[in-house]
């Protein structure tokens, strides 16, 4: 299943273009990118708007690029205006990016630094490519998943957020267990002692949810996932259940330890015993940049490594009937 890609509108003539850069300032490499796409950018025409710690990171003034380069403050309005945001590092660098542009819906394109890097769309060799497909606006955009997350005290609401990747309830403790009931659609499904819960999207099944033994699920299919971390029980699986269901997790009263919830690895509450985490599918989704058409099976072959030699499927077959390759695939994207 491939998700619906949308193409990107033409700009109106004489309209002033702008690009959000968030980039991951503590490494070398990063910062060589950062201010390679600020000097291409703005020779193009296109402002570029900078955090104000990341340009100071950066060593880069505004008046170095006046008045084609923006300074301002992280905050929900960073992205106000920008037609996409441009994040250099790895995913976590992209979720940070997720995060701050997610009420405004500005679509990433991310440029891995990192490791395995399934959020980003290219790579540290990409960087003049990628500056021609932003100039040219040659790209489309694809709408990821997200979770609306709820947490409750004591009945009372205390927090309210989203993830792109997963919820994950946690043991705060270490010699700890968490003792936890599970809920789908406000049915009680089982009850754990356990280290954990992860609730997590198909973008996130190849994150935490991946770690903790949970399925690799494709990024078009719609569907929300359950996931037990080192549960005491018989019935201990990995769920997946429709996009439309609720899921929860409480903490029963009588836990010995108390929990900590993580959104994407970067926001946290804590949670005593009786708190109770809800989970349904986010309002707003994110967008990702595409530059191209790529399988996702392509896509886990190459990050995971995995072994694909002597694959003599179909296509495989067509292409060595026509002469095109030697007929091995070494999983390349």
């Amino acid at each position: 299943m491939s998700l619906p890609q949308q193409p990107v509108a033409a700009p109106v003539p004489g309209a002033e273009r702008r690009v959000l850069l968030v980039a991951h300032t503590g490494r070398d490499d990063a910062r060589e990118a950062a201010r390679s796409f600020c000097a291409a950018l703005t020779k193009h025409g296109i402002r570029v708007r900078l955090l104000a710690q990341e340009a100071a990171d950066l060593a880069i003034r505004a008046e170095d690029f006046s008045p084609a380069l923006e300074i301002c403050e992280p905050d929900e309005l960073s992205g106000r205006d920008c037609e996409l945001a441009l994040v250099v590092g790895g995913d976590g660098t992209i979720l940070r990016a997720a995060e701050i542009t997610h009420a405004s819906g500005v679509p990433l394109l991310g440029i891995n630094l990192g490791h395995v890097g399934f959020l980003a769309e290219a790579e540290y060799d990409d960087v003049e490519t990628v500056i021609d497909a932003i100039v040219s606006r040659s790209y489309t955009t694809e709408d990821r998943l997200t979770i609306d997350v709820s947490v409750y005290r004591e009945g009372e609401l205390v927090m309210t957020t989203f993830a792109l990747n997963e919820a994950s309830v946690e043991k705060a403790a270490r010699e700890r267990m968490l003792e936890v009931v599970v809920e789908i659609d406000e049915r009680p499904v089982s009850r754990w002692g356990c280290d954990g819960v992860v609730c997590a999207t198909p973008t996130g099944s190849t994150a935490y949810n991946f770690s903790a033994g949970g399925p690799i699920v494709w990024p078009g299919v719609e569907a929300l996932l359950m996931v037990p971390i080192s549960a005491h029980a018989l019935f201990a699986r990995p769920m997946v259940v429709s996009p439309t269901s609720k899921l929860a997790v409480e903490l029963l009263a009588r836990t010995e330890g108390a929990g900590v919830l993580w959104c994407d690895g970067r926001r946290a509450v804590d949670l005593p015993p009786g708190a109770r985490i809800e989970v349904r599918r986010g309002a707003t989704p994110v967008r990702l940049v595409r530059l191209q058409e790529e399988k996702f099976a392509d896509k886990l072959v190459a990050k995971f490594g995995l072994p694909v030699e002597g694959w003599r499927g179909a296509g495989e077959r067509r292409r060595r009937a026509n002469g095109d390759g030697d007929g091995d695939r070494d999983g390349a994207t």
